[in-house]
């Protein structure tokens, strides 16, 4: 499952515990080797190719891949005079990266000043996601963010009634709502097109990418925007919930079986947003078949 993020049991939100005599450290970060072949691209050209990569899992945020200098190609870090002190992993230096006449500033950096418990980041070089172009596991492209290795989606049928109300309106009332468990959130409740009010919906610009569930739109209700989504062409590993709608219960009001439901802590999904130069067709569903 996601580690260190939404609800992982390293989060700062996690909902478990560990079963331990003593409590744990407040902040417990978590490093492995990914065991993929993780390749950077920027300025038209791979900056990175590496079977070497090491992932790091800090509470709250997403995982960051590592890489070895070796791997990095000549030429493309120019070292910054900006500098930053990491609470846990001490000294950061920051790097411009530059390929023939594209540049960009603070778009990778190295932890310097390790404790000894973190030397397996000792000589290793993180990119900024959005600051490249596209970072690819083998031939695939990875988007939104590093891939997590324990994260999991399962998506269960169910005949429990779901309604879906704003300010009076029914937005969706199902008896065949889908319910998703991914790894470090809360159940997301899923409702076919055929059982919403979609003149109740105002579609929003901009999208974000999930690496698990694809391209996401969304929607506003009555005022409250991002109240709704959808992943209208879902990848194929979770194709069940194409096209039918998820509705954030703090914006709208949302029932399971006449209950009300209430945003769970660490339900709140941190986006990265739309990645750098990315091209729809690349990451389109029917190219991962």
């Amino acid at each position: 499952m996601g580690l260190s993020w939404q609800q992982g049991p390293l989060a700062p939100g996690a909902v478990g515990q560990f079963l331990t005599p003593e409590p744990l450290p407040e902040r417990m970060l978590f490093a492995e080797p990914l065991r993929r072949r993780m390749r950077v691209r920027f300025g038209d050209a791979w900056i990175t190719d590496s079977e070497d990569v090491v992932l790091l899992h800090e509470p709250g945020r997403y995982p960051v891949a590592y890489f070895p200098l070796a791997d990095i190609a000549s030429g493309v870090l120019e070292e910054a005079a900006h500098t930053t002190q990491h609470r846990d992993l001490g000294q950061t230096s920051w790097y411009t990266i530059r390929v023939g006449t594209q540049s960009k500033q603070r778009a990778a950096w190295q932890h310097v000043g390790l404790p000894s418990h973190a030397e397996i980041l000792k000589g290793r070089v993180a990119f900024a996601w959005r600051a490249m172009d596209a970072f690819y596991e083998e031939d695939e492209r990875i988007v939104g963010h590093a891939a997590d290795a324990y994260h999991r989606i399962d998506i269960r049928r169910t005949s429990r009634h779901l309604t879906v109300r704003s300010g009076g309106r029914v937005v969706a009332d199902s008896k065949r709502p889908l319910v998703l468990y991914e790894s470090g959130f809360a159940p997301r409740w899923y409702v076919p097109r055929a059982d919403v009010d979609e003149s109740a919906l105002t579609p929003m610009a901009g999208q974000t990418f999930c690496p698990y569930k694809g391209l996401a739109s969304y929607y506003e209700i009555d005022g409250a925007r991002g109240a709704a989504w959808s992943y209208e062409d879902a990848w194929p590993e979770v194709r069940q919930v194409s096209g039918m709608v998820s509705f954030e219960a703090d914006q709208v009001e949302v029932y399971l079986d006449d209950v009300r439901m209430r945003l769970e802590p660490g339900q709140n999904v941190v986006s990265h947003g739309v990645d750098r130069n990315l091209d729809l067709a690349e990451v389109a569903p029917d190219q991962r078949d």
